[in-house]
């Protein structure tokens, strides 16, 4: 979905009060906040956030347990992740995590299977059923018997717990982005990023 401009302009840092300072502190360690503080654009999601510092110090910290520790592993989690990005046509959310996707094991053939709504010949049987179960929990809000049935022979009670977290997360997120109107950094590179549908 996208924008020609932002609904909620991003924060900048000098306009960050003691709260979002601490907000950001209960979520990143000291070097990382006072990069965020100094820089001349910090991630437009955070700057934005940041206008509901009691909300985005909590909502970051939990996330960064899905993005940092997956349970279920990282690519796994993208796999997830990039399926909800797609679906729910989340601009920024999809440009940020298809140009991380090397870095978690994620190859092109991957990024065209979850476009064209195909199986990637390269997945695993697992790999199919997570890529089905966000399907089932964007489109039904559960995950269906026979996908539940072969999750739970191959991931632990914990992993389970997160897999269905990590979907709910991202749509959460893309809900916002979205609403927002949130805008890619005018850094970020988005060449070669297939083009979400409108």
């Amino acid at each position: 979905m996208n924008h020609p401009a932002p609904r909620l302009q991003p924060l900048p840092p000098e306009h960050w009060g003691e709260d979002a300072i601490a907000a950001l502190r209960s979520a990143f360690p000291g070097d990382v906040v006072e990069a965020f503080r100094t820089s001349d654009s910090p991630p437009n999601v955070l700057a934005t956030m940041l206008h509901h510092p009691a909300l985005a110090g909590p909502f970051t910290a939990y996330g960064n347990v899905l993005l940092q520790e997956p349970a279920i592993g990282h690519r796994a989690r993208e796999l997830l992740l990039l399926r909800v990005a797609w679906r729910t046509r989340a601009r920024y959310e999809w440009v940020h995590h298809v140009g991380l996707a090397s870095r978690y094991g994620i190859r092109h053939d991957d990024i065209e299977a979850i476009v064209n709504n195909v199986d990637a010949s390269s997945w695993t049987s697992i790999e199919r059923d997570l890529v089905a179960a966000a399907d089932q929990l964007l489109d039904n809000y559960r995950i269906e018997d026979e996908v539940w049935a072969r999750l739970a022979e191959y991931f632990d009670e914990r992993q389970l717990v997160e897999i269905p977290f990590i979907v709910g997360t991202y749509t959460c997120l893309a809900m916002a982005f979205n609403s927002w109107g949130l805008q890619v950094e005018a850094a970020v590179q988005t060449a070669g990023i297939p083009l979400l549908p409108e």
